[in-house]
C-alpha cells in the first residue's frame, strides 16, 4: 500500500474513533397532551440534556394525543415515558423525570458525574 493510501486509512480510522467517542444519545419522550406532568417532564429532560449531554443528544418529544399509533409500536403504557434508544441498552423511565439521580442512572450518566 502506498504512503498516501496508508495516510488516508489512518485519517478515516481517526474519524471513526472520534465519532464513536462522542456518544450520541437518542431520546424519545412520550407525553399525553400538555398536562402539568407532561410539561414538567419536557422541562426536566431538556435541562438534564443541556447540563450532562450538551451537543451529544437528539431529543424527540411525541404527544400521544396527536400520534396515538406510536404508543402501540413502542409499547407505551404510561405517560410521560422517556426511552433511551441509543446508546444501548435501551432504557425506559416513566414519570415527570424530576428525580435527577434516577434519570441519570437510567441514562447511564451517573458514573460520569
Amino acid at each position: 500500500m502506498s504512503r498516501r493510501g496508508t495516510d488516508d486509512s489512518n485519517q478515516a480510522l481517526e474519524r471513526v474513533l472520534v465519532s464513536s467517542q462522542e456518544a450520541s444519545y437518542v431520546l424519545r419522550l412520550y407525553v399525553a397532551g400538555m398536562t402539568s406532568k407532561s410539561v414538567r417532564a419536557v422541562a426536566n429532560i431538556k435541562q438534564l440534556c443541556e447540563e450532562y449531554l450538551q451537543g451529544q443528544y437528539e431529543l424527540e418529544v411525541i404527544d400521544l394525543y396527536q400520534q396515538p399509533q406510536l404508543a402501540r409500536g413502542e409499547q407505551i403504557i404510561a405517560a410521560p415515558t422517556l426511552i433511551k434508544k441509543l446508546p444501548l441498552p435501551l432504557r425506559r423511565i416513566v414519570g415527570d423525570l424530576s428525580k435527577t439521580e434516577r434519570v441519570l442512572v437510567g441514562l447511564d450518566l451517573w458514573k460520569k458525574r
